[in-house]
């Protein structure tokens, strides 16, 4: 038996700031969206062509508080092909949380507080 990873699921509290977030940080951008008819939610699946593993992002309408995301000691990784353009652009950005020098890696964190992990080509 084989199993294959497809996505990871990341609720958002403001859908737009979030896609955008994703878009300028990571380079991922909209593959498809569900809507639910009552407006209750929206679900939109993004990536980018170096993988077809998907980030879902789903905004909740009756969720107005923010997300408890725990301690932050889970996060999903990144390989920056370019690495220290990804570390100044994410520097501009004001979205470096946390460094490891001597790991050569560091962490991004998304509007909703989620961490992102920055890992250079090897």
């Amino acid at each position: 038996m084989k199993f294959k990873m497809i996505h990871e699921n990341y609720n958002v509290a403001d859908l737009d700031v979030s896609l955008k977030f994703y878009s300028e940080a990571l380079g991922l951008t909209e593959k498809r969206r569900k809507t639910a008819s009552d407006g209750s939610f929206i679900i939109v699946y993004i990536g980018n062509e170096s993988s077809e593993f998907e980030l879902e992002l789903t905004w909740l309408r009756d969720h107005p508080q923010k997300y408890d995301i725990g301690e932050e000691e889970f996060h999903l990784a990144f390989r920056a092909d370019d690495f220290d353009d990804a570390h100044a652009l994410h520097e501009k950005m004001g979205c470096i949380c946390f460094e490891n020098p001597s790991m050569g890696i560091y962490f991004i964190q998304d509007p909703d507080g989620y961490w992102l992990e920055i890992i250079p080509t090897r």
